[in-house]
């Protein structure tokens, strides 16, 4: 068996910790300047990161059987989410009526259907541009800030983040392992480090920059000023997205974690922790707490609900559900028989 990568595992826990924060603290960025600008730092790299790597092991995807894998692991699991997220808002929120939409994703399952879609771009661009990536990226950049002028585009089948964040997506297609390696030296931490200072005061400075726009959702026409100035706009948070990747990454460590295990388990925190989040902001516990004072607190709870959401006892009782299979709550049943005996 191959020995899974320690380096993107720690990324991808580490990320969908930041996931988890970032929804959690969502709720105070209205009335707390320093969250708001921790707020914003964070969206400038967590998901962008995430699709970066995704895009980095879509290699295969040119396999016979890639895409109805992919389509079974992604479509599946939105379909069954989107349903009993439905069920779940309408009794968390009491409303009068219940409608199923399914092709305007709720919350974060945007991400299952657009993932999918850029597996499916992959064939266009790797086709045509197969040796000219250079060509591919300005290609499938240009289309993300010229679809920003389509009013028609936005949350509709996820469409505006499908073509926002899908040159993310293609970069990390293109990129090799050894280009991570330029990423884990002490200088690189230090460009790093002074960048992520620099940007969380650029968003505490200015906080007229608004959030939406490092979602990728809104067509410029849901912004001010003219449109000119929103491709601009849009064209800096690209820049911006692109730099604090590559500056998230020389923090990742390169050496087997404790939480290293939990990062193939991304999906399960990603499907799963929303149910609470929600819960939580509906709650008159979260207008008892002071976000600033209480960070490390935040910072703990969501550290705990990834790694809760991680084990293998909680995967193994939601795989059926998530993956549709029952592996998991096989082996650790068996496991457990074993030692009864």
């Amino acid at each position: 068996m191959k020995q899974r990568d320690y380096y993107f595992d720690n990324a991808k826990f580490i990320l969908i910790f930041l996931v988890v924060f970032g929804h959690l603290i969502r709720s105070y960025i209205e009335s707390d300047p320093f969250i708001l600008s921790l707020y914003k730092t964070i969206y400038t790299f967590h998901m962008p990161a995430f699709i970066l790597v995704a895009g980095f092991f879509a290699k295969g995807f040119y396999k016979k059987g890639y895409i109805q894998k992919l389509a079974k692991k992604l479509i599946l699991p939105y379909i069954v989410f989107q349903l009993i997220y439905t069920v779940y808002y309408y009794f968390l929120y009491q409303k009068s009526t219940f409608e199923i939409d399914p092709l305007n994703p709720h919350w974060s399952l945007w991400f299952l259907i657009s993932l999918f879609c850029w597996n499916a771009l992959l064939y266009v661009f790797i086709k045509w541009f197969k040796f000219k990536p250079g060509i591919g990226l300005t290609i499938a950049f240009s289309i993300g800030l010229l679809v920003g002028f389509a009013d028609v585009i936005s949350n509709y089948l996820s469409l505006s983040r499908t073509f926002v964040f899908f040159p993310i997506f293609l970069m990390g297609y293109y990129l090799e392992k050894e280009h991570f390696e330029y990423f884990k030296t002490s200088k690189a931490r230090i460009v790093a480090g002074t960048l992520f200072i620099l940007v969380f005061l650029g968003m505490y400075f200015i906080p007229e920059f608004s959030d939406k726009w490092l979602l990728g959702s809104k067509p410029y026409g849901d912004f001010e000023g003219n449109n000119a100035i929103s491709l601009a706009v849009r064209a800096f948070v690209y820049m911006l997205n692109v730099v604090m990747i590559f500056s998230f990454f020389t923090f990742v460590p390169t050496k087997r974690r404790f939480f290293t295990k939990w990062g193939k388990n991304t999906l399960y925190v990603y499907l799963l922790h929303g149910f609470l989040i929600r819960l939580f902001r509906e709650s008159q516990l979260k207008d008892t707490i002071d976000p600033t004072t209480s960070l490390l607190i935040l910072l703990g709870v969501s550290w705990v609900l990834t790694m809760i959401f991680s084990t293998k006892f909680f995967t193994s009782i939601t795989q059926p559900i998530v993956e549709f299979k029952s592996t998991k709550l096989q082996k650790l049943l068996s496991k457990r028989e074993m030692k009864t005996r």
